[in-house]
């Protein structure tokens, strides 16, 4: 709608500046300030408002006024049904509902694949997310990192990009040499020997289960490890904890494309080729004590980054570049990393990294995402003896639902630190987001049940006029701008990578659905004696419903046909 109306005062002033109303000098149209549009303040100014009148009054060498004016002239001979001129040069401009309504039938045509946009066509971009140590389950930190990579990808899809998942699987390092060290030492105790546990291992009972799969399968045949022995301890213990990370994954209805080995990285001779490029351009410096430094300053970094230690191994950020550097030679041409918070200062090397390759920086974008605070009834929750140091996401998934956990998780801005209450999550009331959006689509599922159980004629397509110009209370032509909306919240909401905009999309949309279904009431219902208004509010219940359910399939949360402890209905 919004385009249909910049349509027609660009039109308005193109038939101005040719009928010779208005004067915009030499470059005519061409000098011409684009059209605006915004939503008035107060609706009973209008549907929109354009500031046309004043970007002219240099060029035109008018008054705004005049010129709002004239241009207002011109746009009272379109299908408008209001046009007034306001304040220096303001332009109002009102729809007829029928109007609105007939948009609607955009929704109905496109069905579930309304609010899909073309705008990242032709790109590809690789999205990566999670990414967790292979060490043990995951924990609730994981579950914002990976909800939020999850319904950032979705959205980049919806806008037209060609997308990849991607899990890194830090698989190589200290972590895995302490993973490894904790397994053995749980498993020589089920050999009945007395063990010093690493003072860097992993206390979580978990480890313990490990080492019992490991007995079970091996028996005693690591009792005496040598380094071959440990390196097969290594192997079956972080399939064991990949195992466990991916049922993790499943019940968050996580789905990858494709899980990347850092131990591969290694193994293929990546990271070498990686710092040998460096190396021929002139960007690696060799220090005296044997370390190697990546000249990162000259691409913004704040100091010089190792890419190799004094003793001779690599740092993360050699296997991080070199990573980089593949996903970049895979043909993606945008890297989105969901990174948590504790990881801001490693995004400038990252991105002198990608810079020092030869590509764009921007190429990168590091989307950091906040800790979480999980609670119950406002206290802390405290870790538990399984897990050790942490909560883990199955735990809360099993308690809340995975419907709940993940629209919790995707609530807030992602770089907002937020407070996940338990009790709140399991709330079978509105007062619990995740049942205030799902309860929208319930009830207009609700609605046009009835509507068939009473035999009432639902439309099949778009209704007539009269229909679609019964749809004239406010609360009508408000719910039809909500609906007819999706696309741009959608396509601003991937460019910007912020899920969240759709929770606050789903909830404003139903609170304005919950303001009409309260204003018609018992006097004036939804369900209307009146053939014209039934027909055009059941359509718009319809369009309304349709456009919920594809904000909660972006999301990832189950759009329901009722929910039994709803309250009831007209």
């Amino acid at each position: 709608m919004q385009e249909r109306v910049r349509e027609l005062v660009e039109a308005a002033l193109k038939a101005a500046v040719e009928a010779g109303e208005l004067d915009l000098g030499e470059a005519g149209l061409a000098g011409a300030p684009p059209v605006t549009l915004e939503a008035p303040r107060r609706p009973e100014h209008g549907d929109f408002a354009t500031n046309i009148a004043m970007s002219l009054a240099r060029v035109a060498r008018k008054k705004p006024r005049e010129i709002a004016e004239v241009l207002a002239a011109r746009l009272k001979e379109t299908e408008l049904s209001e046009v007034d001129v306001a304040g220096p040069g303001f332009i109002n401009l009102r729809l007829p509902p029928a109007a609105w309504g007939r948009a609607l039938g955009a929704v109905h045509e496109a069905g579930d694949a309304f609010g899909h946009t073309e705008g990242g066509a032709g790109k590809r971009v690789l999205v990566e997310y999670v990414s967790a140590n292979p060490t043990g389950p995951m924990h609730v930190g994981h579950g914002r990192g990976a909800v939020t990579g999850d319904v950032v990808a979705t959205l980049l899809t919806w806008a037209g990009y060609e997308v990849g998942r991607e899990f890194y699987v830090n698989d190589a390092g200290n972590q895995i040499k302490n993973l490894v060290a904790s397994v053995h030492a749980r498993y020589l105790e089920l050999l009945g020997e007395t063990v010093e546990f690493p003072e860097d291992g992993y206390p979580g009972d978990y480890i313990m289960d490990c080492a019992k799969a490991l007995h079970a399968k091996e028996g005693e045949r690591f009792r005496e490890a040598d380094e071959a022995a440990l390196a097969e301890v290594r192997a079956f213990s972080v399939e064991y904890m990949l195992d466990w990370i991916h049922e993790d994954l499943a019940a968050f209805g996580i789905v990858f494309d494709d899980f990347a080995s850092e131990l591969s990285i290694f193994e293929r001779g990546l990271v070498k080729e990686a710092l040998e490029e460096l190396r021929g351009k002139g960007l690696l410096q060799d220090e005296p004590d044997g370390a190697v430094l990546f000249r990162a300053t000259e691409f913004g970094d704040d100091k010089d980054r190792a890419v190799l230690k004094r003793d001779g191994t690599h740092t993360y950020l050699a296997a991080d570049l070199a990573y980089h550097r593949d996903k970049l030679k895979r043909g993606n041409d945008w890297l989105i990393n969901i990174w948590g918070a504790d990881h801001a200062g490693y995004v400038s090397r990252m991105k002198a990294s990608i810079q020092a390759l030869g590509r764009d920086p921007e190429a990168l974008t590091v989307v950091l995402v906040q800790m979480v605070n999980l609670t119950r009834d406002g206290e802390p929750v405290r870790m538990g003896k399984r897990s050790g140091t942490f909560v883990p996401l199955r735990e809360v998934i099993d308690e809340v639902g995975r419907d709940a956990a993940r629209l919790f998780f995707i609530m807030r801005r992602s770089d907002a630190q937020f407070d996940f209450d338990l009790e709140l999550a399991k709330k079978s009331s509105l007062d619990n987001p995740v049942h205030y959006v799902k309860y929208g689509h319930a009830r207009c599922a609700s609605l046009l049940a009835k509507a068939e159980e009473r035999g009432l004629p639902i439309p099949a397509g778009v209704p007539g006029e009269a229909a679609l110009a019964a749809l004239g209370l406010p609360e009508e032509v408000a719910l039809c701008r909500e609906i007819l909306s999706f696309p741009q919240v959608v396509a601003g909401a991937a460019q910007n990578l912020e899920p969240h905009r759709i929770v606050y999309y789903l909830q404003e949309t139903i609170a304005a659905f919950h303001s009409y279904y309260t204003r018609t009431g018992k006097d004036d219902p939804i369900l209307s004696d009146d053939p014209a208004k039934l027909a055009g509010r059941l359509f718009l219940v319809q369009s309304l419903k349709q456009v919920l359910k594809n904000g909660l399939l972006i999301l990832g949360v189950e759009a329901p046909e009722r929910m039994d402890w709803s309250e009831g209905e007209q």
